[in-house]
């Protein structure tokens, strides 16, 4: 028996639930394992060896690969995990947050500073707020020029 997720509804969010967790245990397991110096160098030196060594799905190997880090949420993986990839790369969070949604550096510090994105209009999938699918991605780094 499939159990009832209202929490689905919310736009602009993947709820990191006990299905989620299942799906991404190994690319957050790969994440993890970047704490430490020498897998990052290894990472770093051969990427797609790294991932091989991961029981990772061709999905997850792809997404990291791209870090494409929305891609990566939706195959299972855990933004707190994610940060490592990032932090690897050399990048701060709000450079890898503002990434996700469009947004430049500036422009996502600005929204956070600012007190976020309003709950109006972004309570569940239909409305028009600026979390909705219509509005994405957001920023002018992810405008297409």
């Amino acid at each position: 028996m499939a159990l009832d997720k209202p929490y689905k509804d919310v736009p602009g969010t993947i709820i990191f639930d006990a299905e989620q967790s299942r799906k991404g245990y190994w690319l957050n397991q790969f994440c993890m394992s970047l704490m430490k110096a020498e897998n990052r160098e290894r990472f770093k030196a051969d990427e797609r060896a790294y991932l091989d060594e991961w029981a990772m799905t061709e999905e997850q190997k792809q997404a990291v690969l791209a870090r494409d880090l929305n891609w990566c949420m939706r195959t299972g993986g855990n933004i707190y995990f994610l940060a490592k990839i990032g932090a690897t790369d050399g990048k701060s969070f709000q450079q890898m947050a503002g990434s996700m949604t469009g947004m430049t550096e500036e422009e996502y510090r600005n929204m956070m500073l600012n007190g976020g994105r309003s709950a109006e209009g972004n309570r569940y999938l239909g409305e028009d707020g600026d979390a909705q699918p219509q509005h994405q991605p957001q920023g002018s780094a992810g405008k297409k020029g």
